[in-house]
């Protein structure tokens, strides 16, 4: 009997293991579609996003191997950069996303970013959760400037980041100007936009004298160009 019991849970262990590898990528769940979830990606083309300004994405953004990813070397070749951008804007929401970044490699997802040729770029406006390879980017030095960091305003309690070449899953949840970051299952900061304390965190940053900075609580969601090669997938978001 305990023989039988011990190969009746084996057998489920693996049954569950193949039912989390058996979701393809860019996909929902049967569970996430109840819940309201949407893909922001649908694994194949940069459809519902834009190059921030403009009206279409910039070839140098493209969707290959199930992920929408940056090529510098598309940008030598002449293609444009920049910044990618969610066609719509988002106020109150929970977003999933995973990114694997270049050796040496910096980005990042910028929130809230309000589209306007007075402001020239979207961290202008949007508040970034950092996407970076700690071990070899400069910025990995810099307190409040690691993967996970809440850019320039808070840094994460621990690094919670994985090596180049693996995937990280991040996740912002923002409902009414509270803010949590998540990367790989640890929070790694959380405030209230438009509070007193809000407005200590950006007084101590690079931010303190930007108009515009973090004053948006409807915005795109946004991919950053830094440079650097890096790569996106599985972009999801559920409406709060």
């Amino acid at each position: 009997m305990k023989k039988i019991i011990m190969g009746a849970l084996l057998l489920g262990a693996v049954i569950g293991t193949s039912a989390v590898k058996a979701q393809k990528l860019n996909s929902l769940s049967a569970k996430e579609k109840k819940e309201g979830w949407q893909l922001l990606f649908d694994g194949t083309s940069t459809t519902g996003w834009h190059t921030y300004l403009k009206t279409t994405a910039s070839p140098a953004w493209s969707a290959s191997n199930g992920a929408i990813g940056l090529d510098q070397a598309a940008k030598k070749s002449g293609a444009p950069g920049g910044d990618l951008v969610t066609n719509d804007e988002y106020e109150n929401y929970e977003l999933s996303i995973d990114w694997k970044i270049s050796e040496g490699g910096n980005s990042g997802v910028i929130f809230g970013v309000h589209e306007d040729p007075a402001f020239g770029a979207t961290y202008q406006t949007g508040p970034e959760m950092q996407v970076l390879d700690d071990d070899k980017h400069p910025d990995g030095k810099i307190p409040k400037h690691n993967a996970g960091d809440l850019y320039d305003l808070i840094k994460a309690p621990k690094r919670a980041a994985k090596p180049v070449g693996q995937w990280n899953t991040a996740k912002i949840v923002k409902k009414d100007g509270h803010l949590t970051l998540w990367l790989n299952g640890v929070k790694t900061a959380e405030t209230t936009m438009g509070t007193p304390e809000w407005d200590a965190l950006v007084a101590g940053s690079k931010f303190k004298d930007w108009k515009g900075f973090g004053k948006y609580p409807k915005g795109h969601i946004a991919l950053q160009d830094h440079g650097n090669d890096v790569w996106y997938r599985n972009i999801k978001i559920r409406v709060l």
